[in-house]
């Protein structure tokens, strides 16, 4: 039996994740992969908002909370209040941040060409069905999709 759409997405990301963790280990560095599309967001030094982060890094807002939490309380980051909204939080990334940004560059540039060898190696690249995956939910989410379903299935029923 197939396994389910979201069975495979979550097999992937634990093959995918797993391995990036242990490639930075190997680094020698204590830095989690969820943490990499904030540091992307922050690298150029620019102090950011948590939305601003969002939005950059390509994640939900509450996803970039999460993470930016966390890497609060590891020090990677300091938070300094808005200039105009003393509640609106700027974010940098923190001395401790900035000193791990060279040994991360390597580790992103070898998970890069990796992820670029596994494009070369399957019928279709990986990293464009999921760019065309999510253009198609963001025209048509998912939600939307599984309810049309049910009112089909529903409608079959009743004719039946």
């Amino acid at each position: 039996m197939r396994q389910g759409l979201g069975t495979q997405l979550r097999h992937l990301i634990d093959l995918l994740d797993g391995a990036v963790s242990a490639a930075y280990e190997d680094a020698g560095l204590a830095y989690r992969p969820r943490y990499t599309p904030v540091m992307r967001a922050l690298e150029s030094g620019a102090p950011r908002t948590v939305s601003q982060i969002a939005e950059a890094a390509g994640i939900t807002q509450p996803a970039a909370t999460q993470t930016v939490k966390l890497m609060l309380k590891e020090g990677l980051l300091d938070a300094a209040p808005g200039a105009h909204d003393a509640r609106q939080k700027l974010l940098r990334l923190s001395d401790r941040g900035q000193a791990l940004l060279p040994q991360l560059r390597l580790c992103w540039q070898a998970t890069r060409a990796a992820a670029d060898s596994l494009d070369r190696d399957l019928p279709y690249p990986l990293s464009e069905a999921l760019a065309a995956a999510i253009a198609a939910l963001q025209t048509r989410p998912f939600g939307e999709r599984i309810r049309q379903a049910r009112a089909a299935i529903d409608h079959n029923k009743e004719t039946t």
